[in-house]
């Protein structure tokens, strides 16, 4: 799996469906094929990003 803002392959998978990029420190949650992406804020709490770049799945193999 690839971050679907920054495509970086360094993923840490934080919850069920809910994961963490370690290269722009982005939270993103995956539901079937919709795709929620969220900026954490200094205070822990996550703030949602609008409009997420254009997505693509894969197994990053």
């Amino acid at each position: 799996m690839r971050c679907p803002h920054c495509n970086c392959k360094d993923i840490g998978k934080i919850g069920a469906n809910q994961y963490y990029c370690w290269g722009c420190f982005m939270e993103f949650n995956v539901s079937g094929e919709e795709v929620r992406l969220y900026e954490v804020a200094e205070d822990g709490s996550l703030v949602a990003v609008d409009h997420p770049p254009e997505l693509q799945f894969g197994t990053g193999a």
